[in-house]
């Protein structure tokens, strides 16, 4: 059994990275949709309208969306499962779920929702119990992704489907160039001038880097039972969308 892990380009306990990850999103939680908006100049919700088209949301739907932060995903998400459908935001970290459910509540929007303080790895779920489940830019924080994609395959009713959505790997030498002078010199500028927090947004730039690539995430989903995987790149391979079927 391992007895470390990556949190960013560190080493770390593996008992260690959730505790650290938290504490990363604990940080960064009241600002954390205004940096999404700075950092992809607002192409996150182009990224996150393509997810919710790729999988087919029908009404009456029962979705679990992990790693749901402040939820827009998941609101999202509700809208097409309509006023017979249910949406769970989950995430591990309190704060965030806080943010989310306050945006909620301000917009008006808790019918059909309901909130999860949980880890990905040990959902509390019945097995298929879910028509879709979701993470959006959450996977790469997990400290055990297979373990992960096993609990997602596991709540999943048969004929349903899961979607990761998560940065992944440029496709074009070029591109890779200018995303990593991105990553490694503005993204951590920008998160202490916007967030006053350099080292989380240094984590972020890092934590993508570590995380799997289009082709290894598509064979771990494989290994871990989904059938059909398919992924499709966004903006040139920054973004990925990852689609495996339960049969």
């Amino acid at each position: 059994m391992k007895e470390t892990t990556h949190f960013g380009f560190q080493e770390v306990p593996v008992e260690e990275k959730t505790y650290r990850v938290r504490e990363v999103f604990n940080s960064v939680a009241r600002r954390y949709d205004l940096m999404n908006d700075l950092m992809s100049a607002g192409l996150h919700r182009l990224w996150k309208r393509v997810a919710i088209e790729t999988i087919a949301i029908r009404p009456g739907m029962q979705i679990l969306d992990l790693a749901s932060g402040t939820g827009d995903l998941a609101r999202a998400m509700s809208h097409r499962a309509g006023p017979d459908g249910h949406v769970v935001l989950a995430d591990i970290n309190d704060q965030m779920l806080r943010v989310g459910r306050d945006r909620c509540i301000d917009n008006g929007e808790l019918k059909g929702l309901s909130w999860c303080q949980c880890d990905a790895e040990m959902l509390p779920y019945p097995s298929e119990s879910f028509n879709r489940v979701t993470i959006g830019f959450g996977l790469r924080n997990v400290t055990d992704k297979e373990t992960a994609l096993k609990e997602m395959y596991r709540v999943l009713k048969p004929g349903g489907k899961a979607l990761v959505l998560e940065f992944s790997k440029p496709i074009s030498a070029a591109l890779s160039q200018i995303y990593d002078v991105y990553s490694f010199s503005v993204l951590p500028v920008m998160g202490q001038l916007v967030a006053q927090d350099k080292e989380s947004y240094q984590y972020l730039a890092e934590s993508i880097r570590k995380h799997p690539d289009q082709e290894a995430l598509a064979t771990m989903m494989r290994s871990t039972g989904f059938e059909s995987v398919t992924y499709q790149n966004l903006t040139g391979g920054v973004v990925a969308i990852h689609v495996g079927a339960k049969a």
